[in-house]
């Protein structure tokens, strides 16, 4: 929490205020302005028991940069690399699970076997 900028309570934030994700909804990005206000509520799931979010002031945001076909070849590779394992070399057609490092069936070739 930032004592030094405006807080609301959850829901009554005023107008011309949107966090990331709204003004994503809107096809802006905040254009490297600073956090203008928060908002807070309580949260049984954080340490601190309570949830921030950040806003952001909508007429001082930029409209979203386009993406261009180099950003869209990157992106591309970049999750074909997340979907080929490393073991078989086989696009498996989803992500592959961080906490197995390579496809199911690499991971655990007795349980392919058995079936």
């Amino acid at each position: 929490m930032n004592p030094l900028v405006s807080t609301f309570p959850w829901k009554l934030a005023p107008d011309g205020y949107a966090t990331r994700r709204q003004l994503r909804d809107r096809g802006l990005r905040p254009g490297g302005q600073a956090v203008a206000a928060q908002i807070i509520r309580r949260s049984r799931r954080r340490k601190a028991g309570v949830a921030v979010a950040f806003l952001y002031r909508i007429e001082l945001a930029k409209p979203v940069r386009p993406m261009t076909p180099a950003k869209r070849a990157a992106l591309a590779k970049a999750m074909t690399a997340r979907r080929t394992c490393p073991a078989c070399r086989v696009d498996v057609g989803y992500c592959i699970p961080t906490s197995l490092g390579m496809c199911p069936g690499c991971a655990y070739p007795e349980e392919q076997r058995a079936t």
